[in-house]
């Protein structure tokens, strides 16, 4: 559908007008952005973008990530012209409690929202995941059709902003894009010289485009924000760069159309006003008394437009049934990734697999036996290390690396990139077709925080590996020892923390994370070796699943509640176990010790449930080798919590237990002086 020029701006007017009322309606918002960036946005989604409005997850759409979360009135507007299920009365409850327009966009409460992003860099460095998702996924289905049809062919695009690419999680992700040659991702970048505290001069005077072309980026500028035509021939000439990832610098007016403040930070993160707002409607042409208006010959080109995508879609989907049909073992492949199913009896098998692991062993080790196993179960499971493979256990061996033109292979190299490695993991879960991991050392968890908690408030399926959980990680010492790490990772509300003690906890932790459909699993696993756990009573795998059991039970007499119950975590439980020996011969017949590799999971048991493992009124212990704040909410205000509350040192594993208490000697010595116990 050919437009003039005067229908083209009246289609761009429309975009800005609406994310100007949207904001003066809520008065909050970003307005100066969408104003801006309405141009490239409009040239993009009528143009180039691929979508269904019926179906926002349609496989083969192209994605579009709005890095620059705070302009979110421009994606809305989006894609409410766009036909999406967000209506004009969504828009005008922009910002509100249970609308489908929050104040930045969040992945699952708009229709066509692709990732949650506002915290800056985050949507940048997701699509390099998306992208990979999407080179990864053609790797193992493109065969072609008799046709010349294959499934996936897809671009991720998206606009990012200033403050993007001040963020330093850009840099890791976009040095990975580069490396890798992701020519599927075309990104803009807002480039409108202003930041809330004025011109982004007074921080950030680097050539951007130089240092995108120093990662290996395909760079190009736009120098008129507002040239229609300059901008789709970018797009087309980004296209056409199949071996490198594009940025489009493009200059653009934050707040175009407004009198007074276009071009200046009071465009950015506050409404125009009334009076500005009339004068703004007006430099633009619109009607000053107009709210949230549509006028109908932009409807008419976006109806248009929506019906020309579906039809491609329909069309898709025909041939892809032909594909299918010609392609057995690779469709068969293909319902495997985008279910990401795991077999029925997962946490079976995976125990099944370690349990000749009798010796004593690191649970790095052992997950890194379950993660063999689980590389043969469940062909959506990805993931690797930052750099620290040889160190964390974690790839899938004889998977196949993924390199630059080799995306058929499920270990991935992120190199010393944390922060980048956690955004790209969540990239990939955000697509869709697989249940990628990560893995460094836990104290990098701080470097990982953003990501982790990003990926709990979406719900998605990201594994999080961390090894050299304490400070018996040893001679690398306080620089390398988590203390605070476990506590302040328990506190992320949706994220299941598992610390395992042994193969069968290790096996439920792997099997729970992967079944997991609705948020991101964390593991916290030792470097030392771990000396075998002896239950009193066999446990199943499913009973460890639940997060919590009796290791240790004493005999009672019907109704009889135990003296004590002791709760532990992953390395500290076989000497938690061990130090009943040096109590008293009374207390220790009646002490119950609890094993917790998942406290997430014990908290959401019934009350009773978990009244009946821990009673109440029963004297209550943690022992664990961390900061302990978070256990008192379990063991009680005058439980006992032996954790560590200062720094650890550069010492070997065995002086280091004498010197923190955490010997069986030591546990129990705690336990009798809290209980008065000479």
């Amino acid at each position: 559908m050919t437009l003039s020029p005067e229908l083209q701006q009246k289609c761009v007017n429309t975009i800005r007008t609406l994310a100007i009322d949207g904001v003066e309606k809520a008065n909050s918002g970003h307005p100066g952005m969408p104003m801006g960036a309405a141009p490239m946005a409009f040239t993009l989604w009528n143009r180039h973008l691929r979508y269904d409005p019926r179906n926002p997850r349609w496989a083969n759409r192209d994605r579009f990530i709005l890095s620059a979360g705070h302009g979110s009135m421009l994606i809305y507007s989006l894609l409410h012209l766009a036909g999406f299920d967000v209506t004009l009365d969504d828009l005008k409850n922009f910002r509100q409690l249970h609308s489908k327009t929050p104040g930045h966009p969040e992945f699952g409460e708009t229709p066509g929202v692709e990732c949650t992003t506002g915290p800056l860099g985050a949507g940048l460095s997701n699509a390099v995941g998306f992208a990979l998702s999407a080179r990864m996924l053609a790797a193992r289905v493109n065969k072609p059709a008799s046709n010349g049809f294959v499934p996936i062919d897809h671009y991720v695009y998206g606009i990012c902003s200033d403050g993007d690419l001040m963020e330093g999680v850009t840099a890791e992700a976009c040095s990975i894009a580069g490396h890798l040659g992701l020519g599927n991702l075309i990104f803009f970048y807002d480039d409108n010289h202003i930041s809330i505290e004025g011109q982004t001069e007074i921080t950030f005077t680097e050539d951007r485009m130089k240092r995108y072309e120093a990662y290996g980026w395909h760079v190009q500028t736009v120098h008129d924000g507002n040239d229609l035509e300059a901008l789709h021939r970018a797009l087309e000439a980004a296209k056409a760069e199949t071996r490198k990832p594009s940025m489009i610098a493009v200059r653009t007016v934050i707040g175009f159309g407004s009198p007074s403040k276009a071009g200046t930070r009071h465009a950015h993160g506050e409404p125009l006003g009334k009076d500005e707002t009339i004068k703004t409607k007006a430099a633009l042409g619109w009607p000053t008394d107009s709210s949230f208006l549509i006028p109908d010959d932009v409807a008419a080109v976006w109806k248009a437009r929506g019906e020309e995508l579906i039809s491609a879609a329909d069309q898709w989907k025909a041939d892809f049934a032909l594909w299918a049909k010609e392609h057995p073992v690779e469709a068969e492949l293909w319902g495997k990734l985008e279910s990401r199913a795991v077999p029925a009896d997962l946490a079976e098998q995976l125990a099944e697999a370690v349990k000749g692991i009798t010796a004593a062993e690191s649970t790095r080790k052992i997950s890194q036996a379950v993660i063999q196993k689980a590389g043969e179960l469940v062909p959506s499971m990805v993931g690797g290390s930052a750099d620290l493979e040889p160190s964390t256990f974690t790839a899938i061996k004889n998977g196949g690396d993924v390199d630059v033109g080799k995306f058929g292979g499920r270990v991935l190299h992120f190199g010393v990139r944390e922060h980048g490695m956690g955004s790209v993991v969540n990239g990939l879960a955000y697509d869709g077709f697989f249940i990628p991991y990560s893995a460094t050392f836990l104290l990098f968890s701080d470097y990982m925080r953003p990501p982790i908690r990003l990926a709990s408030l979406s719900h998605l399926r990201s594994i999080f590996v961390f090894t050299h959980d304490s400070i018996f990680l040893g001679e690398d010492g306080p620089t390398h020892q988590p203390i605070e790490q476990l506590a302040s990772l328990r506190a992320i509300p949706n994220l299941e923390v598992w610390r395992p003690a042994d193969p069968l906890e290790t096996a439920a932790m792997w099997a729970s994370a992967l079944e997991r459909e609705h948020g991101p699993s964390l593991f916290s696993l030792s470097r030392q070796k771990l000396a075998p756990l002896v239950r009193t009573n066999p446990v199943t795998v499913k009973q460890v699943q639940r997060g919590a059991y009796t290791v240790v039970e004493p005999q009672l007499a019907a109704g009889e509640k135990p003296k004590l119950v002791v709760i532990s975590t992953g390395s500290e439980l076989a000497n938690t176990q061990a130090s009943l020996q040096f109590l008293p011969e009374d207390l220790r017949a009646k002490t119950r010790i609890v094993s917790m590799p998942c406290v997430e999971r014990f908290m959401k048991w019934p009350k009773p449930e978990r009244d009946a493992l821990i009673p109440q009124d029963v004297k209550t212990a943690a022992i664990e080798a961390a900061g302990g704040l978070d256990w008192y909410r379990i063991v009680g205000r005058d439980g006992l919590v032996h954790g560590i509350e200062k720094y650890g040192a550069s010492a070997p594993e065995k002086a280091l237990a004498e010197a923190y208490g955490f010997t069986p000697q030591h546990i129990a010595g705690q336990i009798k002086a809290w209980l008065g116990i000479a």
